[in-house]
């Protein structure tokens, strides 16, 4: 099989250049490929079985056609990068991510092609900081609520930057950190606001910051109930 095919050229790819490493030749190789290729297997066996029961439910509950979605293009495209990049993640996040854009083209709720493209490109060069600080700042007030944290209280003036620490505490003190990802997060175009340090009211504070870009990205990898 082709994929077979490619698996070996790639294997034989890597032990070239191990066996090239001096004073390592085959004991390198053999160490390799002990220790990378039950972790790749496993991650492999794991994902696919996971999708293929997913499918097969949403099959079962008439939302899908399995013998149409084989000859879509659009799907097909998005099953190998989804594969690609959940594989080489071991972040569960991001892997859930990846298997909800996956489910959603499935089931026609994706942006357009190269659009959901670029998305799925986006998650993989993100860290999982990245798209849990763009939930927050998608919809605040929800976001607290719905996590059981009291949002900042009596805040006269102050930056984004409270609100950020007080949703994620892990983050307090990391300026540089969360100033690169929400820069990140603007380039993109998923948010149009200024710094995390801007000085607004309390109320300002709780308003919704994403772009209607940026609300497209976080539907195209939101759950959708399989029930």
């Amino acid at each position: 099989m082709k994929s077979d095919k490619a698996k070996s050229i790639a294997y034989s790819i890597v032990k070239a250049g191990l066996g090239a490493v001096p004073y390592a030749g085959s004991a390198a190789v053999e160490l390799f490929m002990h220790i990378v290729t039950p972790p790749i297997e496993k991650r492999k066996i794991t994902w696919m079985k996971d999708i293929g029961e997913r499918l097969a439910k949403l099959e079962s509950q008439g939302d899908i056609n399995l013998s149409e979605l084989k000859d879509n293009p659009e799907f097909i495209d998005t099953v190998i990068k989804t594969t690609q990049y959940a594989l080489r993640t071991s972040e569960e996040e991001k892997i859930e991510y990846f298997r909800n854009a996956l489910i959603n083209t499935a089931i026609g709720e994706s942006p357009e092609q190269s659009e959901s493209q670029i998305f799925l490109n986006l998650i993989d060069s993100y860290t999982i900081w990245h798209i849990r600080i763009l939930k927050l700042f998608d919809n605040p007030s929800h976001w607290f609520e719905t996590n059981r944290i009291e949002p900042p209280q009596n805040v006269m003036g102050g930056g984004l930057k409270i609100l950020l620490e007080t949703a994620f505490p892990k983050l307090k003190g990391r300026n540089d950190f969360c100033n690169l990802i929400w820069e990140d997060l603007k380039r993109a175009g998923l948010h149009n606001s200024g710094s995390l340090s801007v000085m607004m009211t309390g109320s300002g504070l709780m308003q919704n910051r994403t772009s209607d870009y940026g609300r497209r990205l976080l539907r195209f990898i939101e759950a959708k109930s399989l029930e």
